[in-house]
């Protein structure tokens, strides 16, 4: 028995000094401006990919909802699917923009799978109530 607790001791201590150990890797701007340009497109597309799987995910979730009557859900699910793909933006474009994104010092914490999403959400459309309103020139 001392045997055994000796051993499960150690094994223990070595799994903890070995994830203490092991490097931990941030995919935020600072990883993002060391990566070449091909590293950045395989990057963005292996991106793509992983979220083209989620969506086809989405399809038994699709189908749970409708077993269970869930109201609501083709709407959220396909918000969800809308907000996943990246289809809108080509790798270049992605790449550039995430070039520019990380140019500024203060986005460099920012996690690239938050920034890939964020880049693929559209700009809110302008409307009449959005503008700002016109400038007041000083009297002279």
């Amino acid at each position: 028995m001392k045997k055994f607790t000796a051993g499960a001791v150690v094994g223990f201590l070595a799994s903890w000094m070995c994830a203490y150990a092991s490097p931990s890797f941030n995919h935020n701007g600072i990883f993002w401006n060391r990566m070449t340009g091909d590293a950045k497109s395989g990057y963005v597309n292996g991106y793509n990919d992983a979220m083209q799987v989620s969506i086809g995910k989405l399809d038994s979730l699709t189908i749970a909802a409708d077993l269970f009557h869930w109201k609501g859900a083709h709407k959220i699910i396909h918000q969800l699917a809308r907000e996943l793909s990246l289809s809108d933006l080509t790798t270049a474009e992605a790449v550039k923009r995430l070039d520019a994104l990380y140019a500024n010092s203060k986005y460099s914490e920012l996690d690239l799978g938050s920034a890939l999403q964020l880049l693929a959400v559209p700009p809110p459309a302008r409307t009449a109530a959005a503008k700002p309103p016109p400038q007041k020139r000083p009297v002279q």
